[in-house]
């Protein structure tokens, strides 16, 4: 059923009233056509295409998938609200999201983020939108993703890019758990105290208490991340862990020189114990010697060559774009780490420190990411990629699904 979703035309929150319920905002376009491309296939080709994309279960280990504000950092959650992007999704052909929230821009008691009311209460209000609706199912299993691809509906996973949430708190673990969070990041760029940062100079590694918390993930069955953490935290995480981990969102270092990419070293020890890597596209980040803008051909270099590097068994798709002003965010991200950005301030960096995605050169971002734009086009111009390029069947489904839910069945 995975190009035949069954979308009633549901809009988030559509059982409030706007203006009275909730502060109103305008939005971007979910999806603006003059930024739209689909990788063009040969009639044979799109007949296979066709086929692939309906038979098989399609996973996005990381995205974003809500609309956002034409004044990215207005009140963009709407007192606590992210309006997720249903109708879009409907196209998509996905059959599995994993979501991640954004807490690190939830500001709803602190400029700082990352507190654990906030975190409850954005969980909270995307269950009460999710329980108004009839396309995304809220998934904690395997089966409700085996479900959705059946039923011609949605699995929706809900993430946190960090756990600094839980503070000293190892039990806020088991009460995440409880409340629908299937996956969580040890840390995101700035440390916590369950280790370091990738922004972070001094790499500390993981704490103790970060190790009782891989402990505990572990337990109760969460699936850890270390995308954001330093290459230390990571290595201590996956060293650490007895049930493989996940990088949901990221690459190589080698092909692209910066800190939110990882070391070759890493990602193969990720591999070597069972663990997956998804490939990270996020607009400004991925880019090349090869290609130097961020697109599609960017993002399919890093794919291949991690393949080549981990074998296809422990590669899948984390584009880790959104619906919206995909450069915008970036344009205004950067423009805060001018002044220190994050409430921080600013420090004078040292070679290497570079941090894409965080401190870059405006002046050459494209206006928007060519195939490769929000969680619609993504996985399926990732299909169309490999198909143009030789990949057979088999390996196609690995990389867009089949990998993941084998991690899953592991963990979960």
């Amino acid at each position: 059923m995975g190009r035949n979703k069954k979308y009633s035309g549901y809009k988030a929150y559509q059982y409030l009233e706007p203006g009275k319920d909730y502060v109103q905002i305008k939005f971007r376009n979910e999806i603006v056509k003059e930024w739209s491309y689909t990788l063009p296939l040969s009639k044979t080709e799109e007949e296979r295409f066709e086929d692939i994309m309906e038979k098989s279960v399609i996973v996005d280990l990381h995205e974003h998938p809500v609309a956002y504000p034409q004044d990215i950092f207005a009140d963009r959650r709407n007192e606590g609200r992210q309006f997720m992007a249903y109708e879009a999704l409907s196209k998509s052909g996905l059959d599995c999201i994993f979501d991640n929230m954004m807490d690190g821009s939830s500001d709803i008691t602190s400029k700082n983020a990352w507190k654990w009311t906030d975190v409850i209460h954005d969980l909270g209000m995307r269950l009460c939108d999710i329980a108004h609706q009839d396309f995304v199912i809220h998934c904690k299993t395997v089966d409700d993703i085996m479900l959705a691809h059946k039923a011609g509906k949605l699995a929706w996973v809900a993430v946190l890019e960090s756990l600094s949430c839980i503070e000293n708190e190892v039990d806020r673990i088991d009460i995440l758990l409880g409340l629908g969070v299937r996956s969580a990041g040890v840390t995101y760029s700035e440390s916590n105290m369950l280790g370091s940062g990738l922004r972070e100079r001094n790499d500390g590694g993981l704490t103790d208490l970060g190790y009782d918390a891989i402990v505990r993930m572990n337990k109760v069955g969460m699936l850890i991340d270390v995308s954001h953490s330093s290459d230390k935290t990571a290595m201590d995480t996956i060293e650490s862990s007895n049930k493989p981990i996940i990088i949901s969102h990221c690459g190589s270092r080698t092909l692209t020189p910066s800190k939110r990419m990882k070391p070759d070293g890493v990602l193969k020890a990720l591999a070597e114990r069972e663990g997956l890597l998804g490939v990270e596209m996020a607009g400004a980040v991925v880019k090349t010697k090869k290609n130097p803008v961020s697109n599609l051909e960017a993002y399919m270099e890093q794919v291949e060559y991690c393949i080549k590097l981990l074998s296809i068994d422990h590669v899948g798709c984390g584009p880790d774009t959104l619906y919206g002003d995909h450069m915008g965010l970036y344009r205004s991200m950067a423009a805060r780490n001018k002044t220190g950005g994050f409430g921080r301030y600013s420090r004078d960096a040292k070679p290497g420190d570079r941090v894409l995605g965080m401190d870059m050169d405006v002046s050459i971002l494209p206006d928007y990411v060519k195939g490769m734009e929000n969680p619609t086009e993504c996985l399926e111009n990732v299909v169309r990629w490999m198909i143009k390029h030789g990949y057979s069947d088999s390996e196609i489904k690995k990389v867009v699904g089949e990998n993941a839910l084998q991690l899953l069945r592991k963990v979960w």
